[in-house]
């Protein structure tokens, strides 16, 4: 995976937390119960959604004040990530790999960028 590397991961209440270097830059990422339980369904790697979030090649609005960060995989497919902020902290709330001719948009469509956000 580019450009992070992860830090720390700890185990809480509602998920697991990780601690995150991205580019110089020290970030916090919650992965909810269920997000964790979409990632191990999918079977996709928790690098390949944090990935996701951080470097999405777009990222959409979803209901209420979620988003939802693209990033295609395997030619036909994209992590579908969703998330929300706790504060500002993101937040994943779930997570699929669909075909991406379905969700994708065409890419530099960036509703969010969780590395910007100040």
């Amino acid at each position: 995976m580019s450009g992070f590397s992860i830090e720390e991961v700890r185990s809480c209440a509602r998920g697991r937390l990780y601690s995150i270097n991205a580019r110089g830059e020290r970030i916090s990422v919650l992965f909810l119960h269920h997000a964790l339980e979409r990632v191990q369904k999918w079977s996709l790697a928790e690098e390949q959604v944090l990935e996701t979030l951080l470097f999405p090649e777009e990222v959409v609005t979803g209901h209420g004040k979620r988003y939802i960060a693209h990033r295609r995989y395997e030619g036909s497919h994209l992590v579908r990530a969703i998330y929300e902020y706790d504060g500002s902290t993101p937040v994943l709330v779930t997570v699929y790999f669909p075909y991406a001719e379905r969700y994708f948009q065409g890419g530099e469509v960036f509703e969010d960028k969780i590395l910007e956000r100040g």
